[in-house]
C-alpha cells in the first residue's frame, strides 16, 4: 500500500511531535482509501502511558472509541496512528509490535534534539510483522540528517 499525507497533516504530525519532545506524542490518521491511502486530517490525542513517556505511548480505550465515532460522524475514515520516537529511529520497536492492529497505518516520526529527523509508515503483513509502506512526499517535507 502507498501512503500520502496532505501537507496539513503531514505538518500537523511533526509539528505535534516536536511540541511533546522529549515524550512521545501520538493521535489518529484520518481519510480515505483507494489505490492510495491519503491521510487528510489528524487528530492528536493524549499519551496515557503510566510513568516514561519518552519510551512508550498509549492511546485510552475511550480514545480509540471517540475516533471511531469521529470517523463515522464525519464521513471519513481512521486509517491509523501515529507516534513519535525521541531521539530513536522511525523504526516500530517490540511494544509497538505488540500493541499493532491489522489494516491501520502506523507512521513513526523520528525527533532527534527537538527535530523532526524522518518519518515513516509501517502496516502489519499477514505473518503479523511490519512491512513498511511507501510514502509519496511531499515537496514540502523537512528532513533533517
Amino acid at each position: 500500500m502507498k501512503l500520502q499525507l496532505t501537507e496539513t497533516a503531514q505538518r500537523l504530525i511533526q509539528e505535534h511531535a516536536t511540541e511533546i519532545y522529549p515524550d512521545e506524542c501520538c493521535g489518529f490518521l484520518y481519510g480515505h482509501e483507494t489505490e492510495v491511502r491519503l491521510v487528510q486530517e489528524t487528530v492528536p490525542v493524549i499519551n496515557s502511558k503510566n510513568g516514561d513517556k519518552r519510551r512508550r505511548f498509549e492511546i485510552s480505550p475511550v480514545d480509540y472509541m471517540r475516533a471511531e465515532k469521529y470517523a463515522l460522524e464525519n464521513n471519513t475514515s481512521l486509517l491509523g496512528v501515529y507516534h513519535s520516537h525521541p531521539d530513536h529511529p522511525a523504526r516500530p520497536s517490540e511494544h509497538d509490535l505488540n500493541q499493532a492492529v491489522p489494516y491501520f497505518s502506523y507512521i513513526i516520526v523520528s525527533v532527534r534534539e527537538g527535530k523532526v529527523a524522518d518519518l515513516t509508515s509501517w502496516q502489519l503483513n499477514e505473518a503479523n510483522q511490519f512491512e513498511e509502506e511507501s510514502i509519496l512526499q511531499n515537496q514540502n517535507f523537512i528532513h533533517h540528517n
